[in-house]
């Protein structure tokens, strides 16, 4: 029998820098907004003031930075483009990072992947340029420069060419720039940011903002508007609050804002942009109360903390962080929006009127033909019917009939002039058996009546849930179920709280646990689905919101059923109730699903309707 060739061992062997870079470039450099990325934080952790980038190809041509910072000085150039050298951290603490970068991996990466030149000039010094090509160094020499620092990327992922074939379309790549820029733009209101297209001679501006100025939120208000738009900064409320070290600020927008995908949620740590599991979930379940599933809230947070409570060097891209204490930051977020939202009262999003206007808004008529803009009163009105209208005793009876009409109102508690004094005004009448039309001082409310008495009957039942606490319904038989040692520990670490929503559980040996009662508003549920959603729950997110969220989806359709059905007629008095209640009740202006319950029309909207204006 043959013996068989052992196989050759494989020897370990020390790659090259070249080599090196290029995988650090895979981590780093994910695409072409992730260069810009790290070459715009560079200019900010250098105090410019005012950045200008030019981009061509969707940046996978051109990459051109510019800032009117600090700027290096020639013997700082080679430095930069050696990996881990770094002016933002001395490296004895790496939980103390105040800066954007600090891994002094970004220029050496992308001058590894593509062809890149960088041009500085300290106070003091003068300019000098050094270029690096594939990995490749060029000695520095001078060049032009008044002040700051001018990067320059070209071809980028030449070196590797495989990765360019992961690449998304110009567009596509060009749109992730913009949104990069967007939120750093929004991160630093008090510096100014342009990001333009170039293509040959020929230049697009993407984006221009000015530096604000003011204090903080009135300058991040003004920025929002302008990055965002005014839609977003009319709908939105302030948002504050501190909690163990945690101070949370930003604008958050009413639910009825709400958009089909998570696009409008920016989030920052110290300044930071970031896309956090448990940031995006805590946003989720402030508005789990006012919007279904299929609707996404937009907000911009900031969240400043000790940098030593924070760890922002979880991936490379530092995009991820982790925080010491997640569920304290968690019922921050939580508790902030549900606060701030509450204080919005019954407002509901500008954007629904707008809509409203839109669609009935008619064809644009020429610019010589024009209405006559005076309101006749009443007199004149009758005397208009007597002079203009045929004289048949068919058409008599039926201006006697409008006449009549025009001089009774809706029964009120208050007389016109003190209805005007209300948000919502006083009820005029009810169409089609469904809406309520009200008056205000300077236009009209039209009230889904169903819509908005579910949502005052939803926030009693919760109100009255919140006063007596969750009961909890004993089972018969007490459910055994078997789980995992693991499982079962860290349910039993959380039972307390259970027990506070109805749901008591206890150990029935090492992998099971045994349920006695569940949350008697769930009514018959099945207990061990019940128990492995808690349990999934508890495993992501370390908190306890599901067992919430399904006593308040039960409130919900309790509301739903025990409110004020379509089709049925009100009288003058309980239109008014209703418009007084919501008025005083917050969350009011959206219904359990976050669609408004009311629908403001100004005069001068409605005049534009017809014309007048």
């Amino acid at each position: 029998m043959m013996n068989e060739q052992p196989h050759s061992r494989p020897r370990i062997r020390q790659l090259d820098e070249a080599a090196i870079n290029r995988i650090a470039a895979g981590e780093v450099v994910e695409r072409p907004a992730s260069a810009v990325k790290e070459l715009v934080e560079n200019a900010l952790d250098a105090r410019a003031k005012r950045i200008i980038i030019d981009i061509a190809g969707g940046g996978k041509t051109l990459i051109r930075v510019r800032d009117d910072g600090c700027g290096m000085s020639p013997d700082d150039l080679p430095l930069a483009l050696a990996r881990h050298a770094t002016s933002k951290i001395d490296g004895s603490d790496l939980f103390n990072i105040q800066s954007f970068g600090f891994r002094g991996e970004a220029l050496p990466s992308l001058g590894a992947v593509g062809r890149l030149t960088m041009t500085s000039r300290a106070a003091g010094f003068d300019a000098f340029e050094i270029s690096v090509c594939g990995g490749e160094v060029s000695p520095i020499k001078p060049a032009a420069l008044a002040s700051g620092t001018r990067v320059e990327l070209r071809d980028l992922f030449f070196a590797t060419p495989a990765r360019l074939k992961f690449m998304r379309t110009e567009r596509t790549e060009t749109q992730s720039i913009v949104d990069v820029v967007k939120r750093l733009a929004m991160a630093c209101p008090y510096v100014g940011f342009e990001l333009n297209e170039v293509s040959g001679d020929k230049s697009r501006m993407l984006l221009q903002v000015s530096a604000e100025t003011g204090a903080l939120l009135d300058g991040l208000r003004d920025r929002l508007a302008r990055i965002l738009g005014q839609a977003f900064s009319q709908n939105a409320v302030l948002v504050t609050a501190q909690r163990d070290g945690f101070d949370l600020s930003g604008y958050a927008a009413l639910p009825t804002f709400s958009r089909g995908a998570g696009v409008m949620q920016y989030l920052f740590v110290n300044e930071r942009p970031v896309r956090d599991k448990l940031l995006i979930g805590a946003l989720r379940a402030a508005y789990s109360d006012f919007l279904s599933r299929d609707r996404h809230p937009a907000a911009v947070l900031f969240i400043n903390c000790d940098p030593k409570v924070v760890d922002v060097n979880v991936h490379p891209a530092k995009s991820e962080v982790r925080f010491r204490d997640p569920g304290v930051l968690r019922g921050l977020i939580i508790t902030a929006l549900r606060h701030s939202l509450a204080g919005a009262g019954h407002r509901a999003s500008s954007t629904v009127a707008d809509g409203v206007l839109g669609a009935a808004l008619p064809e644009k008529r020429p610019s010589s033909f024009s209405y006559q803009t005076n309101r006749p009163s009443g007199q004149a009105k009758a005397v208009n019917y007597q002079m203009q209208a045929p004289q048949f005793a068919q058409t008599q009876a039926v201006f006697a009939r409008v006449e009549a009409a025009e001089e009774q109102q809706v029964d009120t508690p208050a007389d016109h002039d003190t209805a005007e004094q209300f948000p919502l005004g006083a009820a005029r009448g009810q169409v089609h058996e469904n809406y309520i039309i009200a008056q205000t001082a300077d236009g009209l409310v039209i009230v889904d009546q169903h819509a908005a008495h579910e949502r005052l009957v939803y926030e009693k039942l919760k109100s009255q849930l919140q006063a007596e606490g969750v009961a909890g319904q004993a089972l018969l038989i007490p459910e055994i179920i078997e789980l995992s040692q693991e499982d079962c520990t860290g349910l039993l670490e959380h039972s307390k709280k259970l027990e506070e929503l109805g749901l008591m559980i206890e150990s029935f040996g090492a992998h099971s646990i045994a349920v006695r009662s569940t949350p008697a508003l769930l009514g018959q549920t099945d207990v061990k689905e019940l128990v492995l959603d808690v349990l999934d729950e508890l495993k992501d997110q370390d908190h306890t919101q599901l067992v919430n969220d399904k006593i308040e989806a039960v409130l919900s359709r309790m509301a739903c059923h025990g409110s004020v059905r379509s089709g049925r007629r009100l009288k003058g008095e309980e239109m008014n109730t209703l418009l007084r209640q919501m008025e005083a009740t917050p969350h009011s202006g959206q219904c359990n699903h976050g669609r408004p319950t009311y629908v403001e029309l100004k005069l001068a909207d409605i005049e534009r309707l017809f014309g007048r204006r």
